[in-house]
């Protein structure tokens, strides 16, 4: 159970909508460090595409769980919520404010929620099938399993698909998680209107484009990484893949990552839009209350 002392304020919402700027401008106010809950930002050399945040950027706040793990490993939910929870329970101890920022639902709900994580173990035999088919594929046969959590779960992200029929294979669905939550959290979301929100995803990605991204998918390729391990990244690794192996040309790439980007918005939003204690943020006075009230309380 949370200790009424323990508070967390979570910065979320779907890509390309401010998060990272907004959780610096409030934790430099609010004597704060930052805990990343973005499932591409934790590995190393995944800058570009990930849009990690830069040290300029970071403004001289402390941030947390960036870089922590190689590209050629998995780094899972289980492990992200081990190492954000023991972040903020430190930052804690040293009198200063944990905010989780970022736009990963599994990540977030993993630390607010305190998911008592799954146990079934790894089928290496099932993994080896199951790693041939596309993620469509995948997310058809997740939807026969259980059918409840394939709408809860990234389309597009053949590990987590995986793993979800790995254990619904066993269990016969994806056993609900029973929640012990180790902070009191304040939700604050940012978003934007679609229209406005693929505008920023288009001119986002000439700008990546524009800043190395092709260049960096060719640097993560040679540590070696598959180009099956590649496209798992999803976005814009998964189509700068398809385009340095021939499989797309240049205009094809770029609309495919505009349209996932756009199905991931919309994933997003699936889960944050049904969760009531969100305050959906009109500007960065309005966050400022708000967490000063609740630093208050």
């Amino acid at each position: 159970m949370s200790n009424p002392k323990d508070k967390l304020i979570t910065i979320l919402g779907p890509t390309a909508t401010g998060k990272s700027q907004l959780g610096v401008k409030m934790a430099r106010e609010f004597n704060g460090e930052i805990i990343s809950a973005d499932s591409r930002q934790v590995y190393r050399g995944l800058d570009i595409g990930s849009a990690k945040i830069t040290p300029q950027e970071m403004k001289g706040v402390p941030h947390h769980l960036i870089d922590i793990a190689s590209p050629r490993r998995v780094f899972t939910v289980a492990q992200f919520q081990k190492l954000a929870i023991k972040s903020a329970r430190k930052i804690i101890l040293n009198n200063k404010t944990p905010f989780l920022v970022g736009g990963s639902p599994f990540y977030i709900y993993s630390v607010t929620e305190g998911w008592k994580l799954p146990s079934v173990p790894r089928n290496q035999s099932l993994r080896q099938r199951l790693e041939k088919k596309k993620p469509e594929e995948l997310f058809k046969m997740l939807k026969e399993l259980d059918a409840a959590y394939a709408q809860k779960v990234d389309p597009f992200n053949a590990r987590r698909l995986i793993r979800a029929i790995e254990i619904a294979s066993v269990a016969g669905q994806v056993p609900p998680r029973q929640s012990q939550p180790a902070f009191q959290t304040l939700f604050l979301g940012l978003n934007y209107p679609l229209p406005e929100l693929k505008d920023k995803i288009a001119r986002r990605l000439n700008q990546r484009l524009k800043s190395g991204l092709i260049e960096e998918v060719e640097t993560l390729r040679k540590i070696p990484l598959s180009w099956k391990r590649l496209e798992d990244f999803g976005l814009e690794y998964r189509w700068v893949a398809y385009y340095l192996q021939n499989k797309v040309d240049y205009p094809e790439m770029k609309s495919g990552i505009i349209q996932d980007s756009l199905k991931l918005v919309k994933h997003q939003l699936n889960w944050f839009k049904k969760d009531q204690r969100i305050h959906w943020l009109k500007d960065s006075n309005q966050a400022r209350d708000l967490i000063r009230n609740f630093l208050n309380q």
